[in-house]
């Protein structure tokens, strides 16, 4: 009886656990435990792919509709020729076309209509205006940039009929039949850069035994391979473009051996994730700013400066002008390219120990020894 008393009048229970001060630690331990628990987990790296994924979904529309969706004239340069300076007539079209585009022509002056072609035929200039006969002459290259031509030549008509001054448009280099808008370059251009380094992340995944340099000799092997297949079907086999073809040809194989190099060399910096930066470099910066899709003229000015020191931009340029300018050919692009090569090859190169793969030393059999 005595028991039952100090039971209900809150006595000590032998058979309940007493409640400490310390039961939020109790707590915070267990809610530590599960995340040493998660974090150990194949859960953790697939949440971050879940939430890498979407981030990227947004970046890759963002970049490419940043550049294409709207693209604006800014600067674009135009040769003039230096006799008709000070022509009422020519000054009143250049003010209007800037008024209409909203932009400046960026003018050089050239002592004949030769020398301003040459021009042209380097792409040093987009277009040539002159005036002859109180005629305004627009002489426009589509090979040069196709959006800009058809940005100038929208724009002429109208501000000639605007300050009453007579307009001749006329395009010095058109663009090949089978590719009227000047895409087909962007486009084979971006298989070689994706290819590229899909193929380097196959050799990585399902080729893993291979020492580094047996992976660069496999990289060297797919980009001769994977850049005729490219040249073969777009001209062979479509007809759209007629390639020079050796040159097309090695163009395509560097820009696919460039773009598996810095795959690797993402690779051994970052290991499993290093998708992300090459993703990020070659694909959602270095395509929109390539210039391939939209001429640098009309992109975002930041775009239009860098893209022509990436891969992608390297690349699209001297496609462009092996396709177009054959005798014009520039070495910037294939230095660019090479510069990115060596490059990712030095880093790949001096950080192989830590990249995933390759066969263990053959262990040496002892040779028996000889008694007797």
């Amino acid at each position: 009886m005595a028991d039952d008393t100090a039971d209900r009048s809150g006595g000590p229970d032998p058979g309940r656990r007493p409640r400490s001060a310390g039961g939020a630690g109790a707590g915070t331990g267990a809610a530590s435990s599960v995340w040493e628990r998660f974090r150990h987990s194949v859960y953790l790296p697939a949440a971050v792919i879940v939430l890498i994924i979407s981030a990227g979904a947004g970046l890759f529309a963002g970049s490419y509709t940043y550049a294409f969706a709207n693209p604006t004239p800014r600067q674009i340069p135009t040769a003039v020729i230096p006799s008709d300076r000070g022509d009422v007539s020519r000054m009143e079209f250049i003010g209007g076309m800037e008024r209409a585009l909203n932009a400046s022509l960026r003018l050089h002056e050239y002592p004949s209509f030769g020398a301003a072609r040459w021009a042209v035929e380097e792409q040093k200039v987009f277009a040539v205006l002159r005036v002859h006969d109180h005629v305004v002459e627009l002489d426009v290259s589509a090979a040069a940039g196709a959006s800009v031509a058809e940005v100038l030549t929208s724009a002429a008509d109208k501000v000639g009929r605007a300050v009453d001054v007579p307009v001749r448009v006329r395009d010095l280099k058109p663009l090949q039949e089978g590719d009227p808008r000047g895409l087909a370059i962007f486009y084979i251009t971006l298989a070689a850069v994706i290819i590229g380094f899909l193929g380097a992340i196959q050799l990585s995944v399902n080729a893993a035994g291979l020492g580094p340099a047996e992976r660069v000799g496999f990289m060297i092997a797919y980009s001769l391979l994977g850049g005729f297949a490219i040249a073969a079907v777009v001209d062979w086999g479509l007809g759209t473009l007629d390639l020079p073809f050796l040159e097309s040809w090695s163009i395509l194989a560097l820009t696919m051996f460039t773009s598996g190099l810095v795959f690797s060399m993402f690779n051994v910096l970052f290991g499993r994730w290093a998708l992300i930066p090459t993703w990020g470099l070659m694909v959602l910066l270095g395509n929109p700013s390539s210039g391939g899709a939209v001429s640098w003229p009309l992109l975002p000015s930041l775009l239009g400066r860098i893209g022509r020191w990436l891969p992608p931009g390297a690349s699209v340029n001297a496609q462009h002008t092996a396709v177009y300018f054959g005798e014009h050919q520039h070495a910037f692009p294939f230095l660019v390219l090479a510069g990115w090569c060596v490059l990712s090859a030095a880093v790949f190169w001096g950080w192989r120990y830590r990249h995933p793969g390759g066969r263990p030393p053959r262990a040496t059999p002892e040779r028996p020894s000889r008694t007797g």
